[in-house]
């Protein structure tokens, strides 16, 4: 059986991920019920980090400790990935004394050529072109509060960016439609957008999206390496703000949901992260619980295949 990786949601199948997701369920009960659960004493989990993060270390690092393991924050200012040496090299170095790695970076191509030279499991924690963990933990809100996402209608308001690239491939593989409302040139990729064109629609303005969606979710104006272009997205994306008016035009029961972190007053109104159907706080915990069950899987699976 060939090393599996996820660097994007379609390195598993729908069924996997759904495994997945029921697993993260249960694994949350247990957590909650300060269960002891430690099946990877000795297990390592290598993290590196070329992007500054607080959710997505404090969950990896967290998940891993409490399975009984422990992890290693690399960052390139105090390793050889940041004076040059190759993808390649560091790859097969770092991955022959780890037990499993995630990474989280910008070109989606290091997440590629660190995976075809590792010899364990290798997580994308973010790119530039996507965050498939952030789904995870999105998907298994969505479950806790409406039940299946299957034929339900998502609208993604804002950037065109890594998550929202994201959410046009959970689209597919979680049977949704997804209706996405972004500024002219801001929206995402072409090639996206022509191979997911069965479950995902683009839209005109943000109230187009909002309407009669089961969810809605954006995300900050700028991304981490964007900063420079603040001022001219804001002026971009100015019609583009979720607010208490435009859940009014959704179903009574949309959720709300955001990655984090939030910028009042901008993608969002100053009080939207406390709206009724905001489930924010759910999302941002169940990072840790989803990706505990995805590295349970994917170390379980290495384990099958040795």
């Amino acid at each position: 059986m060939a090393l599996r990786h996820f660097l994007t949601l379609r390195d598993l199948s729908s069924l996997e991920l759904n495994r997945i997701l029921e697993r993260a369920h249960e694994l949350k009960r247990m957590q909650h019920d300060n269960t002891v659960y430690q099946p990877f004493v000795g297990k390592v989990l290598g993290m590196i980090f070329e992007k500054s993060s607080t959710r997505t270390r404090i969950s990896f690092e967290a998940g891993m400790c409490q399975f009984g393991g422990s992890a290693i924050f690399l960052s390139p200012r105090d390793t050889q990935l940041g004076r040059g040496e190759p993808i390649e090299d560091s790859a097969r170095v770092i991955s022959s004394m780890l037990d499993i790695v995630m990474i989280r970076t910008f070109g989606h191509d290091i997440v590629e050529r660190f995976a075809s030279y590792s010899t364990v499991p290798v997580i994308n924690a973010l790119t530039d072109d996507h965050h498939p963990c952030q789904l995870l933990a999105d998907m298994q809100t969505f479950q806790e509060h409406r039940g299946s996402i299957q034929g339900k209608t998502v609208a993604w308001i804002g950037d065109g960016n890594n998550m929202c690239n994201s959410y046009i491939e959970a689209a597919h593989m979680w049977g949704f439609k997804l209706k996405i409302a972004a500024p002219k040139g801001y929206e995402p990729e072409e090639r996206f957008l022509t191979e997911f064109a069965h479950c995902v629609e683009l839209v005109d303005s943000a109230e187009d999206a909002a309407v009669n969606a089961d969810l809605i979710v954006t995300d900050v104006w700028a991304s981490m390496g964007q900063e420079e272009e603040q001022k001219i997205r804001e002026k971009a994306f100015a019609n583009y703000q979720v607010n208490e008016k435009l859940m009014e035009l959704a179903h009574p029961d949309c959720l709300f949901m955001h990655c984090l972190p939030a910028h009042r007053g901008e993608e969002i109104s100053e009080n939207m992260l406390d709206h009724k159907n905001s489930v924010v706080w759910d999302e941002a915990e169940n990072r840790l619980h989803a990706q505990k069950a995805l590295m349970e899987f994917l170390l379980n699976e290495n384990l099958k295949k040795d």
